[in-house]
């Protein structure tokens, strides 16, 4: 059951990181709403990969319980190990992937912000900001 939930765990992490990989080529070309259509897909693949590695948790905790003298490498046969060390590289890789992807939402953000305050300059009043009284560069017409 333990190799079971492990391959799951895996090809759910691949997932996330395919993901995340189109929401960088995306946001790189401002196409934001493709992003936002995946969203509801990450959130599912994140939420499948969370579960199954409490499940992983679980049968590791109950293979010790069972064998409390016996040390975890020598519970776990080949094919458990190769799984653990590819969903070792593979959290890392996600680590590495959602830090750029990090960065470019954070320079998008930054970019929109910047724009915000040049068209509707604002104060800071104590820790909120709010629009300057003298914001009169937006004027409606009719």
């Amino acid at each position: 059951m333990l190799s079971h939930h492990l391959q799951g765990a895996l090809t759910d992490l691949k997932d996330i990181i395919n993901i995340t990989k189109l929401d960088i080529d995306d946001i790189k070309e401002a196409k934001h709403d493709p992003q936002f259509e995946r969203l509801s897909l990450k959130e599912e693949k994140i939420k499948n990969f969370e579960s199954k590695k409490a499940m992983i948790d679980h049968e590791i905790s109950s293979l010790m319980s069972k064998n409390p003298d016996a040390d975890l490498p020598n519970l776990l046969n080949e094919e458990q190990h190769k799984a653990l060390g590819e969903l070792k590289v593979e959290l890392s890789n996600l680590r590495d992937i959602n830090k750029k992807y990090a960065k470019l939402v954070l320079t998008v953000s930054n970019l929109y912000n910047t724009f915000l305050e040049r068209l509707v300059p604002t104060e800071m009043d104590g820790y909120e900001s709010k629009a300057s009284k003298d914001s009169s560069i937006l004027q409606v017409r009719v």
